[in-house]
Formats: structure tokens, C-alpha cells, sequence
């Protein structure tokens, strides 16, 4: 009699074996159920690429205007020209 409760309880506790092909099998059918969104890009690669590009060389150049125009003694417009770029190449150089 103790036997028998014994093995019912053995019974119970225990799993069947599960085959792994059949369990590797389940777990594709899952990960193939779950991929129904695709992300579509709003924007092309190409395009961030230009546009990030853009943003770098209009905060330089606003950067640049600030330092030079209110910070310093010169107007904003005049560091986006040729004559200030190359008299600092001259005092870096030491031409002047």
C-alpha cells in the first residue's frame, strides 16, 4: 500500500520527455508568429547622412558668428568671409 502511494506520487512529479527537434520545432513557430511589425524608415540613409552633415556645419557656423560677432569685436557675417580666416593664418604662421 505505502508502494503504491509511492508511485503515485513519482507519477505526478515527473514530466514525459520532450524530443528537441519537436521543441526547436515550437520555438520557430513562436519567433514566426511574433515578427508581424517591420520598421519602415521614414528617412533614407543617404538623407540622414546629408542632413546630420547640414546640422554640424550650421551649428560651426553659428557657433563661429557668436564667438566672433557678441563675444569678440567684430560683426557676425564678417568670420564667413576670406580676410579673417587668413589673418589668423598669418599670426598662427608668424607672418604678422
Amino acid at each position: 500500500m505505502k508502494n503504491d502511494v509511492k508511485d503515485e506520487q513519482h507519477m505526478d512529479n515527473t514530466t514525459p520527455p520532450t524530443n528537441r527537434k519537436q521543441h526547436k520545432a515550437e520555438k520557430a513557430e513562436v519567433k514566426a508568429k511574433k515578427t508581424w511589425w517591420v520598421q519602415i524608415r521614414l528617412f533614407p540613409i543617404w538623407l540622414r547622412i546629408i542632413l546630420i552633415t547640414a546640422l554640424i556645419v550650421g551649428a560651426i557656423a553659428a557657433g563661429l558668428m557668436i564667438g566672433y560677432g557678441y563675444i569678440g569685436d567684430g560683426t557676425p557675417k564678417d568670420i564667413l568671409k576670406l580676410e579673417p580666416w587668413q589673418h589668423i593664418i598669418d599670426i598662427y604662421t608668424g607672418k604678422e
